[in-house]
């Protein structure tokens, strides 16, 4: 979700985005960790392909999440 489409959004439906949407950074670490040796296992064993470029999409998404959790955040303390 983006500035506007949080913008637009109830008090209610707010809060209850952020609710859903906490992070958890044990976890995140956990699997960026793993799919970073997948990637290393991939390259080492030249398999490159699918089994090199899906983990690093998933890496991405891992990575935007807490960017996303800091403009509900903004959205949050801006209506209080």
């Amino acid at each position: 979700m983006n500035q506007s489409e949080l913008s637009q959004l109830s008090d209610e439906e707010l809060l209850e985005v952020a609710k859903n949407n906490k992070p958890s950074p044990i976890i995140d670490a956990f699997f960026i960790g793993f799919l970073i040796g997948i990637i290393i296992f991939s390259v080492v064993s030249n398999t490159w392909g699918l089994v090199t470029i899906i983990p690093l999409f998933l890496i991405y998404i891992f990575l935007k999440k807490p960017k996303k959790y800091e403009a509900l955040k903004q959205e949050l303390k801006k209506r209080n």
